[in-house]
């Protein structure tokens, strides 16, 4: 992929007119939706179930970018997708079955994500960087938006690039956390496919001029 995409996080969002900042991501340059689950339990923080991605699902062609920070994952990813999503991704931190669920989303013909908390090594996924089609590296500890990036994870990106292109791999790497207009050169420098923006987007600051990309 030459040219980075945006994916915005509803997290930022105006919860209560979702569709016009669906709108607002459609006209924005956005090549996917991302959408943050969280369930009290693996992050403090509660935010929507399947319910609202299905209500919302009609207001827009984008893919669904559904990150689980949930416990047990594997109870929910048939829910999720049966709701629209296009892509979901869990939390390696979350379930001793990565592989298992990895299978069980492309058995659903849906891309697979593996998420990674700041204090978790890359090393911990080399055994499902093959089969899975997206890597998502958390800048921050997840839970809220709006927080700092933290700069030492970039050098996660370049390792999962140097990686992929030594073994021959195919995912593609996201980022998720404090990506704004001070931040977006290093992370796109340090090789990153899929940029994750919520305040910075939602609050025309982020400064993308990469256009959209379909995936």
């Amino acid at each position: 992929m030459k040219n980075p995409v945006l994916s915005p996080s509803l997290l930022s969002a105006d919860f209560a007119d979702l569709k016009s900042s669906l709108a607002k991501i459609e006209d924005g340059g956005a090549s996917a939706v991302h959408i943050d689950v969280m369930d009290g339990q693996f992050v403090p923080e509660i935010t929507y179930g399947h319910p609202v991605i299905r209500s919302i699902r009609k207001y827009s062609k984008l893919p669904f970018d559904v990150h689980l920070m949930v416990e047990n994952p594997e109870n929910q990813i048939d829910s999720f997708i049966a709701a629209g999503a296009d892509w979901v991704t869990f939390h390696l931190e979350a379930t001793p079955h990565a592989h298992r669920l990895i299978q069980m989303i492309h058995e659903k013909g849906k891309k697979a994500g593996v998420a990674i908390c700041p204090a978790t090594p890359v090393s911990l996924l080399s055994e499902i960087l093959e089969c899975a089609d997206i890597i998502l590296v958390m800048t921050v500890n997840p839970g809220w938006g709006g927080q700092k990036l933290i700069s030492s994870c970039l050098n996660k990106i370049a390792g999962l690039k140097k990686i992929r292109e030594e073994k021959g791999y195919n995912y593609l790497i996201s980022v998720d956390g404090g990506v704004n207009s001070e931040t977006l050169s290093a992370v796109i420098d340090a090789g990153v496919d899929i940029v994750v923006s919520g305040s910075a987007f939602f609050n025309g600051t982020l400064g993308w001029s990469y256009g959209k990309t379909e995936l």
